[in-house]
């Protein structure tokens, strides 16, 4: 029962994939008009060309008996008729190249526009390579097949109906025999249809896993060289790659069935035409001239039944590929701001002056419900307070910047800035309202001004070189062969950890928000640049609400308030003075890191 609702699961899908395709594709009833049209033109082409072909022979009667000026005239209007055929078929092609890559573009394009709406969940539950590869590789299979399916179907289903139109009008006994063997085409392609789906999926999703080990490695090169870590990535390589293989084969097993089973079918039927048209013209019932179009129709009647059966293996993979691609499509979104949210407003551009008030009322989160992270959490940072947050691995620390910036809602509590619930706030407006500056650091293909540049377009030459200078990072960009035109890429290229996280600080150091996340900011820069630093944020800090995220507790010791976190709750909190006086959690992780314990 259990494997029955399985299938029956899979074919309702299957039907709904397709019904969305066709929901798409539907967009463009232009091109499918023409193509309709020409497809219609071609076929009609084709078709004649037999029915010349036999006037063309019985013109040539027997030696000395060969009439050459009526010969000519077929001879020239076959002609003619081909060179429309090619020019319609000619046109049929660009109208399914600009449907069929009219809906890839269409849907590629709502996949990317679906992955900037994504709650930050989903992308930190899946894999990164497996959602690049349902946006490229998927979608790449899926116009593959959406083309041939459109090139072969409505040429093949108008061919099928104009032969059997010229077949009848030749002779209707010996059409009954094409029609009445042709059908085990069918029985024989759905047979393999019905496992083909299946494995085209598995392909899919292995692929995939395949896509996201290799941009993992890729990416890791250094972490993978420097643990020794080839042997154990291979290994998983080649896990992956063997299912990947057998799963392919297994498709294209059932697939390629296809090709050789129809075409015995279409040998069979070739051979009934020929005997019972041989028997017809022995008897007087055909010319020789109609026999030889009637074994043309045959064969160009039972030839679509065979490219059928090829494109439907191939539509088979396409649809496994939309599936996965319309799965991605169909994530729920995160939840969108409110009609009536607030918008936070920049004083300088004319909007209400923003105190950089900041109050946590009982907040409790967890990334799964059956681990609790933190509980009835509470905080209120003044405006212009500079709070540090410390504590161990996994104690919340982080996680409390993802609640502050909304890239994650409370389960219960509330986070007010400004006064204001941020769930009633517009994201856009509360992240502008926070500078970060992350340990981890995020780059753009693109110039050194330009990176620098990014939270303010408009920035002018002289603005973006200021920031570097109160980052420090003026030094080290001049000294670069084409200084704030260098281009570099995502990763940062040559550039060093330390030297990427200074043009991050001058992003931060060109705006200037209100508010300020510094997650272990200076954590890849030398000791004396770290010092100059510190003193710049200092400065950028001064009259802005600021919070801290260290571990070297050496950094936070002018902090206003320190929040020691343990297991998701503040279990001290006080100045760097007030915490070392009381001789506990705060005061033991100091003294470890002076010790060196």
């Amino acid at each position: 029962m259990r494997k029955r609702n399985k299938v029956s699961d899979q074919k309702n899908r299957q039907t709904e994939t397709v019904r969305r395709i066709i929901k798409r594709v539907a967009k463009y009833r232009f091109s499918i008009f023409f193509s309709l049209l020409s497809a219609a033109v071609t076929v009609a082409a084709s078709l004649y060309i037999p029915v010349l072909t036999g006037r063309a022979v019985d013109e040539v009667t027997g030696p000395g008996k060969v009439d050459f000026a009526g010969l000519f005239r077929i001879l020239t209007v076959m002609g003619i008729t081909i060179g429309v055929m090619s020019l319609f078929q000619w046109v049929m092609n660009i109208c399914n190249n600009r449907i069929t890559f009219g809906v890839v573009k269409d849907i590629r394009k709502e996949a990317f526009e679906k992955l900037s709406i994504l709650p930050l969940n989903y992308i930190d539950s899946h894999s990164h390579g497996d959602t690049v590869s349902r946006v490229i590789a998927d979608v790449d299979q899926f116009a593959d097949g959406l083309l041939m399916g459109f090139t072969q179907f409505f040429t093949s289903a108008m061919t099928i109906i104009g032969t059997l139109v010229f077949m009848l009008t030749i002779n209707v006994w010996i059409t009954l025999v094409v029609v009445l063997i042709t059908p085990l085409s069918f029985f024989v392609a759905g047979f393999i249809v019905k496992r083909t789906y299946r494995m085209f999926r598995k392909q899919s999703e292995e692929r995939g896993k395949q896509t996201a080990l290799i941009n993992e490695i890729v990416g890791n090169q250094k972490v993978v060289q420097a643990f020794s870590h080839q042997d154990e990535a291979l290994e998983e390589f080649d896990r992956i790659n063997q299912k990947l293989e057998k799963y392919s084969m297994d498709a294209l097993f059932f697939s390629s069935l296809t090709n050789p089973s129809t075409r015995f079918v279409n040998a069979i039927v070739y051979a009934g035409v020929g005997v019972a048209g041989a028997m017809a013209a022995i008897g007087g019932l055909l010319s020789v001239g109609q026999l030889v179009s009637f074994l043309s129709y045959a064969t160009q009647y039972t030839k679509p039944f065979n490219e059928i059966s090829g494109v439907v293996s191939e539509l088979q993979n396409a649809i496994a590929c939309a599936a996965r691609i319309l799965e991605l499509i169909d994530e729920e979104p995160q939840k969108p701001d409110d009609a009536d949210a607030v918008r936070l407003s920049l004083a300088e551009s004319g909007g209400e002056y923003r105190t950089g008030e900041v109050l946590f009322e009982h907040v409790s989160f967890s990334y799964v419900p059956e681990k609790p992270l933190i509980e009835d959490f509470n905080l209120d940072a003044k405006p212009g307070m500079r709070i540090a947050i410390v504590g161990p691995t996994g104690c919340g620390k982080t996680t409390l910047i993802n609640l502050l910036m909304r890239f994650y809602d409370v389960n219960t509590g509330t986070i007010r800035v400004e006064g204001y619930d941020t769930q009633r706030v517009t994201r856009k407006s509360l992240r502008a309202s926070f500078g970060m500056v992350l340990q981890e650091t995020w780059l753009k293909n693109g110039t050194i001004r330009e990176n620098i540049a990014m939270g303010k377009p408009d920035a002018s030459d002289q603005e973006i070189i200021e920031a570097a200078k109160a980052a420090h990072a003026d030094g080290f960009i001049r000294r670069l062969r084409d200084g704030y035109d260098t281009v570099i890429t995502g990763d940062g290229g040559s550039l060093s950890q330390g030297q990427k996280q200074l043009l991050c600080i001058s992003r931060i150091m060109l705006c200037l928000p209100p508010m300020l996340i510094l997650d272990e900011a200076t954590s890849s820069i030398d000791t004396r640049t770290e010092q100059r630093i510190q003193d710049a944020f200092t400065r950028m800090m001064k009259g802005r609400t600021s919070f801290i995220v260290a571990h070297r507790l050496s950094t936070i010791r002018n902090a206003d308030r320190i929040l020691v976190m343990k297991s998701g709750h503040i279990v001290e909190q006080g100045t760097h003075e007030e915490l070392l006086r009381l001789k506990g959690f705060y005061a033991g992780l100091y003294n470890a890191q002076w010790s060196g314990t």
